[in-house]
């Protein structure tokens, strides 16, 4: 068990690997999956098999991610359009599809979802849905190109 992490109430799945200084909160880590220092992950969270998160995450409330994917450094999720101190808020869920990438320092806002074996370029703001193949770069994210079934082939080997 890490020496300064916080880690209460996770169901972490067979063969996890949770590094050093992360802090967990009533999510569901699923088997294979390798959560490295310095991630915060909300409550209500699901994160699937044989994911990857690189270190500086941030994982808010509603989101979900499936099985195979790559968070990179400095990932940003958000679940409210209008954030604020008090009053009412909308939580906004946001998934994350089997086989996509996420690059380093992009920022995911609420309310989207990104496609099976879609690639979010780093630094992108991902501000609607990602279809599934799709690379998407910039701010706000576009769709550059389609990730070509040899792409995809080579990500299952």
């Amino acid at each position: 068990m890490p020496e300064f992490a916080v880690i209460k109430k996770v169901k972490i799945g067979e063969n996890a690997k949770i590094y050093d200084q992360v802090n967990l909160y009533g999510c569901k880590i699923g088997k294979n999956t390798k959560i490295d220092s310095f991630v915060y992950v909300e409550g209500g969270v699901k994160i699937g098999n044989n994911v990857k998160i690189r270190p500086f995450t941030f994982i808010c409330e509603g989101v979900t991610i499936e099985d195979d994917v790559f968070i990179g450094p400095n990932v940003t999720f958000t679940n409210d359009n209008n954030p604020r101190v008090r009053g009412e808020w909308k939580l906004l869920k946001t998934t994350v599809k089997r086989g996509a990438s996420i690059g380093a320092g992009a920022v995911i806002l609420p309310g989207v979802t990104i496609g099976e074996y879609a690639l979010v370029g780093a630094g992108s703001v991902v501000t609607k849905d990602v279809p599934p193949r799709a690379v998407v770069v910039g701010n706000p994210a576009r769709v550059l190109r389609y990730r070509k079934d040899s792409d995809i082939q080579s990500l299952l080997e």
